[in-house]
């Protein structure tokens, strides 16, 4: 076989690049499937996101304090530093906790998002603002989760001048307990289920909103929920 320009063409280094191109061709028609097929197992972004916040109570008057914002009522309750899910009571003591249940007529939807709130405490000027779930999760605790109980070793302990042990006795701070990775992970994931949902939802919706605060509840002497959302501002009293 000859190339144009008079060369001769090795009948094998022929099927040689024809096998190369077929090869070639085989590849990209398997990568274009794939692509296809993994396109239509795909979820979508709603299927994606894992549905979060608590079951809206009976009615906006189950709440500590009720307002009015337009169309949507606006009810809430302060938890302290209790963060309460489904699964049980958790604490954090670097954040407050507010339960939230939006309320509005038949078939209402709402555009939720945890920044249309802010908390007001002992009447400061300015007003804390919500602070992500994820940043709640590291700090929260599980009342019911106890350490294992230690393999106690028996130490020889003398008595010496004073009274004092002189063999076996520790007489460091016991080291810190180190909660499992498992624990951890499902005290966040309690965290995040309970959460206010966020997005274009129907009403009711409820859920857990979070500020930053460290000190002691029993300090706080007033608390201000304050509402600023797409249907207008309210402000709740709340009881500390």
């Amino acid at each position: 076989m000859e190339r144009p320009g008079g060369q001769t063409l090795d009948y094998a280094s022929f099927l040689a690049g024809m096998r190369l191109f077929s090869a070639l061709r085989i590849s990209v028609l398997i990568a274009a499937v794939g692509l296809c097929v993994q396109g239509q197992n795909t979820p979508g972004k709603d299927a994606q996101s894992e549905a979060k916040g608590l079951p809206p109570r009976a009615a906006p008057a189950d709440y500590q304090a009720q307002g009015q914002a337009a169309t949507v009522t606006v009810a809430a309750e302060f938890k302290g530093h209790a963060v309460p899910t489904p699964q049980g009571p958790l604490s954090t003591e670097d954040y407050v906790v507010v339960e939230i249940g939006l309320f509005g007529s038949p078939g209402a939807r709402l555009k939720l998002s945890s920044d249309d709130f802010s908390l007001r405490i002992n009447g400061k000027k300015a007003p804390l603002a919500s602070q992500p779930y994820g940043l709640v999760a590291g700090s929260v605790k599980d009342p019911e989760w106890e350490p294992p109980v230690p393999v106690e070793t028996k130490s020889k302990t003398s008595v010496g001048a004073g009274g004092r042990g002189q063999q076996g006795e520790s007489s460091g701070p016991p080291a810190p307990v180190q909660i499992p990775i498992g624990v951890r992970r499902a005290m966040a994931q309690r965290v995040q289920k309970a959460a206010l949902p966020e997005g274009d939802r129907t009403l009711p919706q409820a859920g857990l909103i979070f500020f930053p605060y460290r000190g002691k509840t029993q300090s706080i002497h007033s608390v201000e929920l304050i509402y600023a959302g797409p249907e207008g501002k309210v402000t709740l009293t709340l009881q500390p």
